[in-house]
């Protein structure tokens, strides 16, 4: 039953699962990019991330625009790639100490469909791979 109504859709799953992670990117970037830049290098500092002042705008731009293309379906694959990479490090070098709530659970959540769409491609209505 199920399989009649949703299936004639598969192909778009990709699409969905792109939007919704990439629009959790575009807004935490933004955030960190167009609201807080300063604050978000100041926390970056506290962590003891090296380098802080070239990764704090390094960070939030891969965020913000990694987003973007993850939405738009332009080179999917290597912003996946490079937001994985952030993923991995916030939770190396932040997330993990809080644990599992509250912590690095959106991490690994996002790196999960970020691993699905390195390996899947971009799927329908992508402006690129």
């Amino acid at each position: 039953m199920l399989e009649k109504i949703f299936g004639p859709y598969r192909n778009y799953s990709l699409f969905v699962l792109r939007l919704f992670v990439g629009g959790v990117f575009i807004a935490h970037g933004a955030l960190k990019l167009f609201a807080g830049l300063s604050g978000f290098t100041l926390f970056l500092i506290q962590v003891g991330v090296p380098s802080a002042r070239i990764m704090a705008p390094v960070v939030a731009s891969i965020e913000f625009l990694g987003g973007v293309a993850l939405v738009l379906g332009l080179g999917t694959r290597t912003a996946a790639i490079l937001l994985s990479a952030v993923m991995i490090v916030a939770m190396a070098t932040v997330t993990l100490k809080a644990g599992f709530s509250g912590g690095y659970d959106i991490n690994l959540a996002l790196l999960g469909g970020l691993l699905a769409l390195l390996l899947a491609g971009p799927g329908k209505i992508a402006h690129g791979g």
